[in-house]
């Protein structure tokens, strides 16, 4: 079944290929440590001593220690980078649990293939009392009802739940499964750390055996450009000691390490920032009026390889969060933008992300927009709901205008200017003033209509009659 891939580990086992080194992953979890799997998949760890990095993670006590070692029920969202180790851990946790490994994949699954690996666990559960590790790679790309269709399965603890994201899951993940699951956040892996990953690949059975040495500098290459990513780490090493090999030479030096590569990915971090470093960068320089800034972040993060839609929505949100109604343009050229780079793909997509990092910087720039809606929910999640007014309730159903719905609703377009003079609010938040516009660029005339449109629909202040929101 497209999306579901289903895998019985033998008992006290990682599923064989199961776990990269420092959390490396490449291809799916299945008997992939043959000579012929990549590197990456050979050399991935089977138990929670061979993870290299995540040392929070690894602690006597930890929460992780406690559902790999004391067999604890419970559900792991993972939260970190690529090459951090999340699939490893998904892997490692149904391995050293003797539980069923069942991954949905977010990319091509749906709600069928969640429910169907539901009733797959539920089935096994009852059938032989053995629980299941459920992993969604990439849950973030999941909508949020395909994300509701795992919580049964959470609730009531048929499965194991092991939900990756390199997103922001406070963004990305719906509530009750965040609430349901235990949080743990991967970090990217040091430079230290990156290279014990490679001399392990160089060394161990699993990986060269020894086959080919590789040197100081060109181990320092190979660290450079992995920017705290295992996966990419080994690939890179693979792809050096292929090239070493084929003329018969047994040492991956500076200059074959160069070459392996079709194209040397800069490094976000020369001075040991990482991948949310340089993205804050952008986004701050942006939101700063820094063009130049602004485009020198945006051209590492392309010549890093960084996935030119996830540039995309940080424009998108940032149009909203930073400019807003300041210029009006900006969410229309950040949308643009974001479509462009679907349509047209890299390398061309580049000119469409720079003229909209450009053009966001440039513009006047007011967040009345993010302090409006936080102040909003703010209230809401005080409880500060109250009753819809009647008459602004639905009138249309039978028995409603019994109810009093809709009897003393006033129709806007029926009175001057459009604007009738009447309460929308609910009389907890009566008084409420969510959006406070800036008098910056565009917004400040939108500050003034807003004003005198406030006054009409509130009724306050004189004079109201002789001048509409616009004049």
């Amino acid at each position: 079944m497209d999306g579901l891939f289903e895998y019985d580990a033998p008992a006290g086992a990682a599923p064989a290929g199961a776990a990269p080194a420092g959390g490396a992953r490449g291809g799916s979890l299945t008997g992939t440590d043959h000579a012929s799997a990549p590197l990456a998949v050979r050399m991935r760890p089977r138990t929670l001593d061979e993870l290299v990095g995540q040392p929070q993670l690894r602690a006597p006590g930890s929460p992780l220690r406690q559902l790999v070692e004391g067999d604890q029920a419970m559900s792991l969202l993972l939260w970190g980078p690529p090459g951090t180790g999340k699939t490893t851990i998904a892997a490692i946790v149904s391995g050293q649990t003797d539980r069923r490994f069942v991954e949905v994949s977010a990319v091509t699954g749906g709600v069928k293939e969640v429910r169907a690996a539901m009733d797959s666990a539920r089935a096994e559960l009852a059938a032989t009392g053995r629980e299941t590790v459920l992993f969604v790679d990439e849950v973030h790309r999941f909508s949020k009802a395909q994300q509701d269709a795992l919580l049964p399965g959470v609730e009531n603890r048929w499965v194991t739940l092991i939900a990756a994201t390199t997103e922001n899951p406070f963004f990305s993940v719906i509530s009750p499964l965040l609430s349901r699951s235990l949080l743990l956040r991967l970090e990217s892996l040091g430079d230290e750390e990156i290279g014990e990953v490679l001399d392990q690949a160089v060394a161990d059975e699993r990986g060269l055996a020894g086959a080919v040495r590789l040197s100081p500098e060109a181990r320092d290459h190979v660290v450079r450009l992995a920017g705290g990513d295992a996966r990419r780490a080994l690939t890179y090493l693979e792809a050096a000691a292929g090239a070493a090999r084929s003329p018969g030479r047994d040492e991956v030096d500076l200059a074959t390490a160069e070459t392996a590569a079709d194209q040397a990915a800069v490094r976000y971090d020369r001075q040991g920032d990482q991948h949310y470093d340089v993205t804050s960068a952008f986004i701050k320089s942006v939101r700063g009026s820094d063009a130049d800034a602004a485009l020198h972040y945006l051209a590492r993060m392309i010549e890093a390889g960084e996935d030119p839609r996830f540039i995309a929505r940080r424009l998108v949100i940032l149009a909203s969060e930073d400019v807003g109604l300041a210029d009006p343009t900006a969410l229309p050229t950040a949308v643009a933008a974001a479509q462009a780079v679907q349509l047209i793909g890299m390398p061309e997509a580049r000119l469409n992300l720079a003229q909209a990092t450009i053009a966001l910087a440039v513009a006047p720039k007011s967040n009345a927009v993010t302090t409006a809606i936080d102040a909003a929910q703010a209230d809401v999640r005080a409880g500060k709901i109250g009753p819809v007014p009647a008459h602004l309730r639905d009138a249309h159903y039978a028995g409603a205008k019994k109810l009093g719905h809709g009897a003393t609703y006033t129709y806007s377009h029926d009175e001057p200017f459009g604007i009738a003079e009447q309460q929308y609010a609910p009389d907890a938040v009566l008084d409420a003033q969510y959006y406070r516009p800036t008098a910056l660029g565009a917004e400040a005339a939108v500050k003034e209509r807003w004003e005198r449109v406030r006054r009409l629909v509130r009724g306050g202040g004189a004079g109201r009659k002789q001048s509409g929101p616009t004049g």
